[in-house]
């Protein structure tokens, strides 16, 4: 089973590709003759049911299966409860921040299901938090700006914490949408990460036992120390 770390995007009730793998992969671990159960874990400032209905379409879309939506308003936190009888999770997108505290009574449980099998989608915040150490906002280091103030999240300076650990690398997302490219190679350069990838929007980086992989119309830009400095470098769909 893998881990889906997808950048944002808009393209998913057109172009099925990325998500239907993830479906798949549910079905696979869902008991024989029964629809998977996909939990969809969503933070949002209103109700999120518009949101919820959006990606609940996307999903059945990309494969036959069962959404059981989860759905906190910010400021909120899930419980272990919610993780039952699932076959696999989608973290949606929203504020970052939000989804950390939302998510935090999960996280040793989702790594425990992840490690067990259970299929992983992030989406925009979830990916970004599937990392050890998340990137959850900011736009400047030590006052600095080093990404467009839109992408701050509510937050002044680059912020690091904490994430649900699934992965050993930063991961920042809408890379060359909304420019946050240039707040991972900062970020690095700055020590607050090691590396890590900035994913594009309608692109998915797909970790799995057999290595990495890249699907959608995008790339993952790779961010990279040495002697020389910080390096990038992308990697597009094959």
């Amino acid at each position: 089973m893998s881990i889906h770390l997808v950048g944002g995007g808009q393209r998913f009730a057109h172009d099925t590709s990325i998500l239907s793998a993830f479906v798949a992969e549910a079905a696979d671990r869902a008991e024989v003759g029964t629809l998977p159960r996909i939990g969809v874990f969503l933070v949002t400032e209103d109700s999120g049911v518009e949101y919820a209905a959006r990606v609940e379409a996307e999903l059945t879309l990309a494969g036959a299966c069962e959404v059981v939506s989860r759905l906190r308003v910010e400021g909120g936190a899930f419980a272990l409860s919610d993780l039952a009888d699932l076959d696999a999770l989608y973290v949606g997108g929203g504020l970052t921040p939000a989804y950390a505290t939302a998510l935090d009574p999960l996280v040793v449980e989702i790594r425990r299901l992840v490690a067990d099998g259970m299929p992983y989608l992030g989406f925009s915040a979830g990916a970004a938090l599937a990392a050890e150490q998340a990137v959850v906002g900011g736009w400047r280091i030590g006052g600095v700006a080093v990404a467009p103030e839109e992408t701050a999240e509510d937050l002044d300076e680059v912020t690091v914490q904490p994430g649900i650990g699934l992965i050993d690398i930063a991961v920042d997302v809408h890379a060359a949408q909304w420019g946050t490219l240039g707040r991972l190679v900062a970020a690095t350069e700055a020590g607050l990460v090691s590396g890590g990838v900035a994913i594009d929007e309608n692109t998915a980086l797909v970790v799995s036992e057999n290595g990495l992989s890249v699907a959608g119309t995008g790339s993952v830009w790779q961010v990279t120390t040495d002697d020389a400095g910080v390096r990038v470098s992308t990697v597009a769909a094959s």
